[in-house]
């Protein structure tokens, strides 16, 4: 197995010493760039968006409950899908139990997704996970917002991750946006993050990210291709 070099505890500490300073302004920068973030303009969300959710149907201001900040993971599933997709299933085993310490900094964080919401709970209850997701039920959120594409389109012309590309290579792709409810009631989007800016909130990508041996993706086909739903690790492929 290859790996880094072998040295002195006094020669680790030098090149432990001079990797701390990068990520000391690493920090700084990635602070930086959260306080841009927040920064950001807000645009007025317009469209009557409603959803089906356990307890009946909702708006998107429903989808508050009593904070004025909203996170949405959009997960990929299909409204013809009988499973969710691996990789949105490996992020979302990172959400569980999370509500109530965002509840304390006044936000809720909430999934959405395109397939109905029996289907939704089944898998849910398959995984065994506990946070709130509710279903578009149809409503064209995934779109609007950059991840839903009929026929691998993009109608908006936005493109995936704002590259402006009509055409992708899946009819869903993952995403994560953010709303302010402002004292009026109207709801405004703060931001919205795609691909390799889901990165922060894979816990399990963080911890390899802190071993010699990383996420050992290099050879692979692609990215995720060793991921495998949480319940399907040791399963043979038929």
């Amino acid at each position: 197995m290859k790996h880094p070099p072998i040295v002195s505890r006094e020669d680790w500490l030098d090149a432990r010493k001079a990797l701390l300073e990068k990520e000391k302004a690493f920090t700084r920068e990635r602070d930086a760039l959260s306080a841009a973030r927040r920064d950001l303009p807000l645009v007025l969300v317009k469209k009557n968006y409603v959803f089906d959710a356990e307890d009946g149907r909702k708006s998107l201001a429903d989808l508050f409950g009593p904070h004025p900040q909203l996170a949405v993971y959009h997960f990929m599933f299909g409204e013809n899908w009988q499973e969710g997709c691996p990789s949105c299933s490996f992020w979302a085993d990172n959400y569980d139990r999370l509500d109530t310490h965002l509840a304390a900094r006044d936000t809720r964080l909430i999934a959405v997704s395109n397939a109905p919401l029996e289907t939704l709970q089944a898998y849910k209850n398959r995984m065994g996970w506990t946070f709130d997701w509710v279903s578009t039920a149809g409503n064209g959120f995934g779109v609007d917002f950059g991840v839903t594409f009929p026929d691998k389109k993009d109608p908006t012309g936005r493109g995936y991750n704002y590259s402006g590309n009509d055409t992708v290579h899946s009819e869903e792709l993952p995403g994560v946006s953010t709303f302010l409810k402002l004292a009026d009631g109207r709801v405004g989007h703060s931001y919205s993050t795609y691909g390799r800016g889901l990165d922060i909130l894979n816990m399990a990508y963080n911890i390899l990210d802190l071993t010699p041996m990383g996420r050992q993706e290099d050879d692979l086909p692609y990215p995720q291709a060793w991921v495998r739903r949480r319940d399907m690790y040791g399963v043979v492929d038929a």
